[in-house]
């Protein structure tokens, strides 16, 4: 296998996965709204670094990436889907 097809392989493969292991806290905070067990700066750090990762695949010359990009518009809005539920239920929410 060469080493270029390779490594579109292996930007595929890290999407995906991301993408896997992002979706499914994603939609379970927002079907329950329960946010109890998460980490508040958890979930800002990988907002922002998933925010960068996809500036970096827009900015990334001469190619766009973009196994770079759509799988860090998904977990970044993952992240803050997350981040505002649990900003809500935390700060704004009378208990």
């Amino acid at each position: 296998m060469e080493q270029s097809t390779f490594y579109v392989i292996c930007g595929w493969v890290a999407s995906i996965t991301m993408v896997l292991g992002y979706l499914p806290q994603a939609i379970k905070t927002i079907r329950t709204r329960n946010t109890d067990g998460i980490a508040l700066p958890t979930f800002l750090m990988m907002g922002i670094g998933s925010f960068c990762f996809m500036l970096q695949g827009i900015l990334h010359q001469p190619d766009f990436l973009w196994a770079l990009f759509a799988t860090n518009l998904v977990t970044t809005t993952c992240s803050v889907i997350v981040f505002s539920i649990k900003m809500y239920n935390d700060y704004f929410k009378k208990k």
